[in-house]
């Protein structure tokens, strides 16, 4: 069963049509790449999963129970870190985590045992002591994170959380949510591809105001497998020599070149690898190497929202 389901969402804001009949189901334990445009519509997806934004249509079932607008009783189980957390900057990360633990009724022993693995976790145990107002804007994020943490939700959810950061900064975000999988589901919205490849291990892409693409990493990139080859030859004049045969002047295949390096997409389904190998055999030419093309999550994301 799925921590997060979505089922038949509407929203439309006046004539703009945001969501278009989204359905989502995000497994237990996952990190699951919420991707789009910006503009997409990810981040009202979150205000409805939050119960801030009331849907036209539809459902929104959280670890078994329906997500009412206004009522929040549901958020028990979620942590949110927005793309911009914002903090009193005259307090430190204790103070701070321990004004929010009694905010959510947690036990005074419980909330500094949780600060101190949190901020650990975080890598903001020797700031611990020190201003908030202080701190660069990844260390208010990774602190974001500790604060989404705290009650042991069962769902944290992530809007946008690497796209201000440095690539250092990046990449500490995202080795903590790696860390914090076992604990907890993962819903990570972003629109940086590069990420999402890194960490999660489901995707799913919203476009047109529903998902264009949906499943783990593996089986998407499966999915959209052309048959694409690269081929790299001695030098140019035996590229071009393979380029220009009559074999592979048909409508089903395209080719490109640059310099000694053949790119060849068939097209056709009776057509794979062998086909080019056979080719070669005959022209008596031996690449100096032979691959096939994996779709990346760019080029996938690129052809469906297109």
């Amino acid at each position: 069963m799925g921590i997060l389901e979505i089922k038949q969402i509407y929203k439309s804001f006046g004539y703009h049509k945001v969501l278009n009949g989204l359905d989502m189901d995000v497994p237990e334990h996952s990190i699951f790449g919420f991707v789009g445009q910006n503009g997409a519509g990810k981040t009202t997806t979150m205000k409805i999963i939050l119960g801030l934004l009331k849907p036209d249509s539809g459902s929104v079932i959280v670890c078994g129970e329906k997500v009412t607008y206004g009522e929040t009783k549901t958020n028990r189980n979620i942590g949110f870190l927005p793309d911009v957390p914002e903090f009193y900057g005259y307090m430190n990360p204790m103070e701070y985590l321990k004004l929010c633990g009694e905010i959510t009724g947690l036990a005074k022993s419980k909330i500094k045992l949780r600060s101190e693995e949190l901020l650990e976790l975080v890598g903001l145990k020797h700031e611990r002591k020190k201003k908030i107002g202080g701190f660069s804007r990844g260390m208010k994020q990774r602190l974001g994170i500790a604060q989404a943490l705290l009650n042991e939700p069962k769902l944290l959810i992530c809007d946008e959380p690497t796209s201000a950061l440095d690539p250092v900064g990046r990449k500490e975000i995202l080795d903590i949510l790696m860390a914090a999988k076992g604990k907890t589901t993962i819903l990570f919205s972003t629109h940086i591809l590069s990420d999402v490849e890194r960490i999660c291990d489901h995707i799913a892409v919203l476009h047109n105001g529903k998902l264009a693409l949906c499943g783990t990493l593996s089986e998407v990139k499966d999915r959209y497998k052309h048959n694409g080859f690269i081929l790299e030859f001695e030098d140019e004049k035996e590229a071009c020599f393979f380029e220009n045969a009559e074999e592979l002047k048909q409508p089903t295949i395209s080719l490109s070149r640059n310099k000694n390096v053949v790119t060849v997409l068939l097209k056709g389904s009776d057509m794979d690898g062998h086909f080019l190998l056979c080719m070669l055999s005959k022209m008596r030419i031996i690449p100096l190497k032979f691959a096939v093309m994996e779709p990346t999550l760019e080029s996938l994301f690129m052809e469906v929202v297109r």
